[in-house]
């Protein structure tokens, strides 16, 4: 609990028997996490039994995909604040206190993979993935830059934070069922004038299985490409006008006053 606000770690699962239960247990024994929530996306291993053994609560989300998975996940969290991360056991918790250190300042937080002092060896980040990254982001920055000036390097972090009240503002507006459901929620985000950072995590190498979205060459450029339609079908959509923004109380926005002249979101 952080300030008597609690906090759910919701975790996306297919398939990972091999690293759940290590990732449920490390999550658990943070000081401030109240729950950690296993979203089983259509497993056909143990990685349920595992998970409620090593102290998870599960719920079920039939419908297959990253994008789905999460928000069943973020739909049935009891906490006041959601920290999303892997099953893979390439993040760490204790970078759940740096998350929270600008929480309060911020709709959300995101975690930033590129940053090559902070990634461990062996981890699914090479020199074509981390700069596919930056340029994703770069793009996004750009599109966005007026009025929201966001200063992103990599928007296919999964690991990052969120108050429950910006999930209920940014939910209607996402779709993505796969990998690109993480630059939507960037984007909506933004779309709404919500405050979006970064921040430097730590990402080591997957302590079992192999990354379903960055495998090989050819599934990068599948991911990479969904995640640029996303982006590009984001900023093509009409701006939210000033009165149906979102507008949660204490929710940080990017600026106080409503937009004026031409812009749009």
């Amino acid at each position: 609990m952080l300030k008597n606000r609690t906090l759910s770690v919701i975790i996306p699962a297919h398939n990972e028997e091999a690293t759940i239960g290590d990732v449920v247990r490390q999550f658990r024994a943070h000081r401030l996490v109240d729950e950690v929530l296993v979203v089983d996306n259509n497993c056909r291993d143990k990685t349920q039994a595992i998970a409620l053994a090593a102290g998870a609560r599960v719920v079920e989300e039939s419908a297959a995909g990253y994008g789905h998975a999460l928000r069943c996940g973020m739909d049935r969290a009891t906490g006041d604040i959601f920290i999303l991360t892997e099953a893979d056991g390439s993040f760490a918790a204790t970078d759940i206190d740096k998350f929270l250190s600008y929480i309060d300042d911020c709709a959300m937080v995101l975690g930033t993979r590129t940053t090559r002092q902070m990634v461990g060896q062996g981890a699914n980040m090479d020199r074509k993935l981390r700069w596919g990254n930056v340029l994703a982001a770069k793009i996004l920055e750009l599109l966005w830059y007026i009025p929201n000036e966001p200063r992103l390097t990599d928007v296919g972090c999964t690991y990052r934070t969120l108050h429950k009240s910006a999930w209920r503002i940014i939910r209607d507006g996402t779709r993505e069922a796969g990998p690109g459901f993480s630059p939507e929620m960037i984007c909506e985000a933004l779309r709404h004038r919500l405050r979006v950072i970064e921040i430097p995590v730590h990402y080591g190498r997957r302590e079992g299985g192999e990354s379903k979205h960055s495998r090989g060459l050819l599934a990068i450029a599948r991911t990479a490409l969904k995640m640029f339609r996303c982006i590009f079908r984001k900023r093509l959509q009409r701006s939210i006008p000033n009165a149906r923004r979102g507008v949660e109380p204490g929710l940080p926005a990017v600026t106080a006053q409503p937009a004026t002249g031409t812009q749009h979101v």
